[in-house]
C-alpha cells in the first residue's frame, strides 16, 4: 500500500461548487450550505483503511459542530470500474454502518475531486463563512498501526479558529491515505506526492 498526501490547495482559494447525488440519487449541491459558518469538504471512500480509521472521529466532529453552524459533506470519488465496492450500493452501506450524520456524495465524474485537487482519502478542506479555503490538510497526526486513537485535533483547531473569526495557523500538514482511484482518463496532471519520496 502507498501512502499519498494531500496536494495542499493554496489557501484563500474559493470554495469550488457541486453538484452531486448521495447514495439514493439524491441531489445535493454546495449551494445548499450557503450561510454556514464554515463548511468541511471530505473526500472519503469505504475501503480505505484510513477512513475506516477515522470513521468514529468523524461521526464525532460532525455530531460537536453541526449545533455550532457548520455543514459537513463527505465526496467519494473512486473509480466503481476499478473500485465497485465504493459504489452507491457500498457507500450506502458504509453510511448506515458507521453511522454517517452528513451527506456522503458520489463524485462519478472525478470532476469535483479534480477540482479540489484532492488527492487522498481522507482529504479534508474547511472553508469559511466567505467561501474561502482556511484548512487543508489533516485530522491529525494518528495513522493506522500508530497505537494512537484519532481525536482530529487539528481538524478542530482549524474549525474553532474559523468560527471565532480568528486566522487559522498557516502551519498546516498534509493528510495522508490511500490515493484517490482515478479512471485511466481522469488521472489528474498535479503530482500525488508520495511519503516515501
Amino acid at each position: 500500500m502507498v501512502e499519498v498526501t494531500s496536494t495542499m490547495l493554496p489557501l484563500g482559494t474559493e470554495m469550488p461548487p457541486f453538484e452531486l447525488p448521495d447514495f439514493d440519487g439524491r441531489i445535493v449541491s454546495s449551494s445548499d450550505y450557503e450561510g454556514a459558518a464554515a463548511t468541511l469538504v471530505m473526500f472519503i471512500c469505504n475501503h480505505c483503511p484510513y477512513v475506516r480509521y477515522v470513521r468514529p472521529a468523524l461521526v464525532g466532529l460532525a455530531g460537536e459542530y453541526r449545533d455550532r453552524g457548520v455543514a459537513m459533506i463527505a465526496i467519494n470519488s473512486n473509480d466503481v470500474a476499478t473500485y465497485p465496492q465504493d459504489g452507491p450500493d457500498g457507500m450506502r452501506d458504509e453510511a448506515k454502518q458507521a453511522g454517517y450524520p452528513f451527506p456522503y456524495l458520489f463524485d462519478e465524474s472525478q470532476q469535483v475531486a479534480k477540482a479540489y485537487r484532492a488527492a487522498c482519502t481522507p482529504d479534508f478542506y474547511v472553508f469559511d463563512a466567505g467561501r474561502r479555503l482556511a484548512y487543508r490538510g489533516q485530522l491529525d497526526d494518528t495513522r493506522p498501526g500508530s497505537g494512537r486513537e484519532p481525536t482530529g485535533k487539528d481538524l478542530r483547531r482549524a474549525l474553532d479558529d474559523v468560527l471565532a473569526g480568528r486566522p487559522v495557523t498557516a502551519r498546516q500538514y498534509p493528510s495522508a491515505g490511500c490515493s484517490i482511484k482515478w479512471s485511466p482518463e481522469n488521472e489528474p496532471r498535479y503530482e500525488l506526492k508520495r511519503l516515501l519520496q
